[in-house]
């Protein structure tokens, strides 16, 4: 399922060791899984997610049923690393946000509305792979992780305005919109208008200030949990670089990062975590060669 459907995803868990990575994939399902429920909706969307989150709450206490597959690989992986049932818990509640977007064509007010989406169906990824890599720094470094899962669900709304105002979502926050003189209409058209790419230059901007943040927290996890979540990081941002690059045109094309830039990103990153106190590669680290 995580090769199938997130190809950068899965190349950065590649980096994660044998044994961590069916965990970091069990946890990849169970989120794809639920998410499909909402994008791909069936007579009862969400009915669909309260049997879903049931079927977490029985793989957590270890009881998922024989022909789960999904929730016999979460229910392995939270007995061997100490996940968090709250995590999945918001998870739920941001597609519960996406149900009622579809249902009552919600809109987010606010940037700090967005945010909050943001978390909880990007950032609590973090709160999800941090215990399974491991990490010192306490909650500054799941801080850290939050700021990283909530810039990759950024700039994914951020690549995909077009793709979700045909599914009738529209993720911008309105007051931005407004102050930037953004109509849905123009959205509708697909125009992208000078003001629509200031509108989306400030909201990648964002972005990439959530990415230094988490960045500044990639030191702190243990051994090679650090390579795959720098390649995911630079990949997910590479998005970004294609956004800018084609004028922030997402409303009749798709920023998609090609597979050479992608084995140039992948390199980078992996080679600065290899290499934390070279400045050359623009960070250096306080933590020993050892740790």
């Amino acid at each position: 399922m995580t090769r199938q459907h997130s190809q950068t995803f899965y190349l950065g868990s590649l980096f994660f060791p044998a044994p961590q990575r069916p965990a970091v994939w069990a946890v990849y399902a169970a989120c794809r899984q639920v998410d499909d429920m909402v994008d791909e909706p069936g007579a009862d969307p969400a009915a669909e997610v309260e049997r879903w989150w049931a079927r977490v709450k029985r793989a957590f206490d270890g009881q998922a049923a024989e022909d789960d597959a999904v929730g016999q690989g979460l229910a392995w992986a939270a007995g061997r690393y100490p996940l968090t049932l709250d995590a999945f818990a918001d998870l739920r509640e941001g597609m519960r946000m996406d149900l009622a977007m579809d249902a009552q064509g919600t809109r987010y007010e606010t940037l700090e509305q967005l945010d909050r989406y943001c978390y909880c169906v990007g950032g609590v990824i973090g709160l999800m792979i941090a215990p399974i890599s491991g990490y010192g720094g306490e909650q500054c470094t799941i801080d850290r992780a939050l700021r990283l899962g909530r810039a990759m669900q950024l700039t994914n709304i951020l690549r995909d305005v077009g793709e979700d105002w045909e599914r009738g979502r529209l993720y911008l926050p309105q007051d931005l919109m407004r102050e930037y003189g953004v109509t849905e209409a123009d959205i509708a058209a697909g125009r992208v208008t000078p003001s629509y790419r200031a509108l989306l230059a400030q909201l990648a901007a964002r972005a990439r200030a959530d990415y230094a943040a988490g960045r500044a927290g990639i030191p702190q996890l243990h051994g090679r949990a650090r390579w795959a979540v720098a390649v995911a990081a630079d990949l997910y941002e590479g998005i970004l670089d294609e956004l800018e690059r084609s004028g922030y045109d997402n409303l009749t094309r798709r920023a998609v990062v090609g597979r050479g830039r992608k084995l140039g990103l992948t390199a980078r990153a992996a080679l600065r975590e290899t290499m934390p106190h070279c400045s050359v590669f623009g960070r250096k680290s306080d933590l020993p060669s050892s740790a």
